[in-house]
């Protein structure tokens, strides 16, 4: 009996994408670069429900820095 190779069996890749030339990839290539330039935070959900955009979370977070820095210039 003929041993099916494993690549063919399991190949569901389209035929219109050309798998040489998806050959030399390096994993992790740019992730130092992304998590360099990525500040993600994850809401918990009964926040998330209160703000449910990145602008709304945004507008909230500059509105209590602008708080805590009023604060902070009338200690001084």
């Amino acid at each position: 009996m003929k041993k099916t190779n494993s690549r063919e069996k399991d190949d569901d890749l389209r035929p219109e994408y050309d798998l040489s030339t998806l050959k030399g990839g390096v994993r992790g290539k740019y992730a130092k670069q992304f998590r360099e330039g990525t500040n993600l935070v994850r809401l918990s959900p009964d926040v998330a429900a209160y703000f449910p955009t990145e602008e709304s979370v945004n507008s909230a977070l500059r509105s209590l820095v602008k708080i805590a820095s009023t604060k902070i210039n009338h200690v001084h």
